[in-house]
C-alpha cells in the first residue's frame, strides 16, 4: 500500500510536492482551537495499516508542537504501520548545553519527545553546533539531506562568475563544499573583537572577489546581523552589493527588511515558506524517504 502523508496547517504545498514525488496519498487532517486556546485535531482520511508520513517544518515552533504530536499519537492509535516525521527545518538545536545553572537543554528534551512519538525522521541540514550528528539527539532512526548540492545547481546556473563567502569561521566547512560543487573560489570572513559589543570584519584577500559577483552562504538567515554586515562590508570596499544565499528563511523581526537593503538578491530554499525560496528540496527529500522506507 502506497505511503499515506498528511500535512500539519501550513505544509500543504511541501506535502503535495512529496506526495507527487513518491506517488503516495495525500490524508486529510483537520485541526481548529477551541476558545481555552486547546488543540481539536482529527485525522481525516483513514491510517489503517500504513505508512504514515506527517509534514511539519518546525519553525515558530511552539505552537506546532502539540498538533504534530497529538497527530502521530492519533496515526499509531488508529493502527498507523510507522509513523515518520519530514522536518525540514528541525527546531530546537540551538541549545546543546547547559551553560548556566539550572537551563533546560531543551535540544535533547525535544529530541527525547519526538523520539517517542515517531518511528523515524527526516531533516533538512540541522544546525547541530556541538554535536556530531542526530544521533546524538534522537534516538528514532534518522536521515540528514543535504541542501549543498542543491545551492550549488543554483548557483551554477543564476550567477555569472561567482565568489562565494562564508559570513564566520563556523561557516567554512559549509561554504567549502558549496564552492567545491559549484566549482567557484571561497573565502571566509575574518572577525575581530574589539569589545563586548563591537566586532570588525574583514575579508582576508579582497582582490579575489575583482570582477565576480560576490555571493554570501549560510545555513540559517535568523537575526541576520552577522550576514547584514558582511553585505556592507563587500560594498564599502567596492564590489556589488551580495547575493546572500541560505537553506533556513527564519527571519525574525525585521532582519529581511534590513538585509535586503543591504543585499543584490536573497535566495533560500523552501525548508521554511518565505517569499524568498527559489531552491526546491522536495525531490531530494522525496528520495530519502524512499529509500528509508525500503530498508524499513
Amino acid at each position: 500500500m502506497i505511503p499515506l502523508i498528511y500535512a500539519l496547517p501550513g505544509n500543504e504545498a511541501f506535502a503535495g510536492a512529496l506526495a507527487r514525488h513518491l506517488v503516495a496519498e495525500t490524508g486529510h487532517i483537520e485541526t481548529r482551537t477551541f476558545p481555552d486556546g486547546e488543540t481539536y485535531l482529527r485525522l481525516l482520511t483513514e491510517p489503517m495499516e500504513r505508512d504514515v508520513i506527517l509534514v511539519c517544518t518546525l519553525d515558530r515552533p511552539d505552537a506546532k508542537l502539540a498538533p504534530l504530536i497529538f497527530a502521530a499519537d492519533t496515526a499509531r492509535s488508529l493502527g498507523a504501520r510507522r509513523v515518520g516525521l519530514v522536518a525540514p527545518y528541525l527546531c530546537y538545536l540551538r541549545q546543546d548545553s547547559r551553560f548556566h545553572s539550572g537551563e533546560a537543554i531543551t535540544s535533547t528534551s525535544i529530541g527525547r519527545i519526538l523520539s517517542a512519538s515517531f518511528d523515524w525522521l527526516i531533516t533538512v541540514d540541522p544546525h547541530l553546533h556541538r554535536y556530531a550528528s542526530l544521533g546524538e539527539v534522537y534516538t528514532l532512526a534518522s536521515r540528514v539531506v543535504a541542501a549543498a548540492p542543491r545551492l550549488a545547481d543554483w548557483i551554477s546556473r543564476d550567477v555569472p562568475n561567482p565568489v562565494l563567502i562564508g559570513p564566520d569561521v563556523e561557516s567554512q566547512q559549509w561554504v567549502a563544499q558549496v564552492a567545491k560543487l559549484a566549482g567557484a573560489p571561497w573565502q571566509v570572513l575574518e572577525k575581530e573583537r574589539l569589545g563586548d559589543f563591537d566586532v570588525r570584519i574583514s575579508l582576508p584577500d579582497p582582490d579575489r572577489l575583482r570582477g565576480r559577483t560576490p555571493v554570501l552562504v549560510d545555513d540559517i538567515i535568523s537575526s541576520a546581523r552577522t550576514m547584514i554586515a558582511a553585505a556592507r562590508h563587500v560594498t564599502e570596499l567596492g564590489h556589488p552589493p551580495p547575493v546572500c544565499l541560505a537553506v533556513h528563511a527564519i527571519f525574525s523581526a525585521e532582519s529581511h527588511a534590513l538585509l535586503t537593503a543591504a543585499a543584490g538578491r536573497i535566495v533560500t530554499t523552501n525548508t521554511v515558506t518565505h517569499g524568498t525560496n527559489k531552491i526546491d528540496m522536495a525531490a531530494d527529500i522525496a528520495t530519502a524517504i524512499a529509500g528509508l522506507l525500503r530498508k524499513e
